[in-house]
């Protein structure tokens, strides 16, 4: 990368970044080489990021903001490094940290010890400056207890607080913030939130990337709207967000969608349906959900667990249960096997809903398949209560006395 102009962090001119789209349905030999000469001189281009211009002053927090799919972690894989464009000049002064998507730069069977100089090397940081750090990192990610255990068996949330711990406690001159903030609880992203501050008040330079958009008008400086690739919007905050709502493009919007686990054993397909078996995505409040679950254990589990949360739009969780929880012995599992869970009624209120499920071992220690906010669907209520579930609930007068 380049060295951009005085009192400006990030300079980027004429950003591009390309993928060349490929249909594999032909895997034999022949296929392939009569795919070859039939479409030779023929490609099948997506655009992920065309003709981007942006100057980030040094000190500034800059936001990104745009519907799933607009090129926003992409740019911010560019500007980290991980990705190289297509087309462009991009310029970054000092050294870079990132927290860009869930897990990266870990290795899951190292410990978290271990990660934390994996991570540092990564950064090009000498060892002796990692252990100057490692005990600040260890406290502000929380994990002490944790630190010598296998980050395969971490959840989302502790994975963002490692992460997040290397990438501020490394003392970066730019620091590069993806949506995965979403996966801590309150108390962490506060944490987050302030330590942002910190290094507001000393003069680095942030970007973030966020769906929080009360957040980014909040800490951002300037922000800047993304739309398929292209700069859509550049200016304040407030008048940003408002062309995103006004365009309607937050209506497209998903809260932060994550799968991990050993794949030990793995969820493979799911469908949603109501009460008689049919597919759909739309119940009315109080109908009967089914949710169908096929899986494939590649080696024999004794006794597994499965796990479903419904989260609102926000992402904010409405309920959780499991088949544990429920009194539900699953059994040993091997191969392909299905599982139905049943919610009836389904006492959700209006509005979009994400599903989340799990198959993990029944002391939470092996997580074989999550997938968080993997499915949406809508529910329909004509009450004109508010929230997100309904309690079923009667008023009675009582005599004054």
């Amino acid at each position: 990368m380049d060295t951009p102009a005085d009192n400006h962090a990030i300079v980027v001119e004429g950003l591009g970044k390309r993928y060349l789209l490929r249909k594999e349905q032909d895997r034999t030999l022949k296929g392939t080489l009569l795919g070859v000469l039939r479409r030779r001189g023929v490609r099948n281009d997506l655009w992920a990021l065309k003709g981007v211009d942006i100057r980030v002053r040094t000190g500034e927090t800059f936001g990104i903001i745009g519907a799933n799919g607009a090129g926003k972690s992409t740019l911010l894989g560019v500007l980290a490094g991980t990705i190289r464009p297509t087309e462009g000049r991009i310029a970054v002064a000092g050294r870079i940290s990132s927290l860009l998507e869930l897990g990266a730069g870990f290795h899951p069977d190292l410990t978290g010890r271990e990660n934390i100089y994996l991570n540092g090397s990564i950064l090009g940081l000498p060892r002796a400056y990692i252990d100057s750090k490692f005990d600040d990192i260890v406290a502000f990610a929380g994990l002490a207890e944790f630190i010598d255990s296998a980050v395969k068996h971490y959840s989302s949330g502790m994975y963002v607080r490692l992460g997040f711990a290397v990438a501020v406690e490394v003392d970066p001159d730019v620091l590069l913030v993806d949506e995965v903030l979403a996966v801590g609880d309150e108390v962490f992203k506060k944490k987050c939130l302030g330590k942002m501050a910190e290094f507001q008040q000393a003069g680095k330079t942030i970007v973030v990337v966020s769906h929080d958009l009360e957040t980014v008008k909040k800490i951002c400086s300037r922000v800047m709207l993304l739309g398929e690739g292209r700069v859509i919007e550049l200016g304040e905050p407030e008048a940003v967000v408002e062309e995103y709502k006004r365009l309607g493009l937050q209506q497209q919007d998903d809260v932060f969608r994550r799968e991990w686990g050993t794949r030990a054993a793995e969820i493979t397909d799911v469908q949603i349906l109501d009460e008689a078996g049919a597919p759909t995505e739309r119940f009315r409040s109080g109908e009967t959900m089914r949710v169908r679950i096929r899986f494939d254990a590649h080696e024999p589990i004794a006794d597994p667990v499965f796990g479903f949360s419904v989260a609102d739009y926000q992402g904010k969780l409405c309920y959780g249960s499991n088949t544990a929880i429920g009194g539900t012995d699953v059994g040993a599992v091997n191969g392909l096997g299905a599982i139905e869970l049943t919610i009836k009624p389904l006492n959700l209120m209006r509005g979009k809903f994400f599903l989340s499920l799990a198959l993990h071992s029944r002391d939470h220690e092996t997580q074989y398949h999550r997938l968080d906010h993997a499915w949406v669907f809508w529910v329909v209520s004509e009450t004109l209560a508010d929230g997100f579930v309904e309690l079923r609930n009667r008023w009675t007068r009582l005599d004054a006395g």
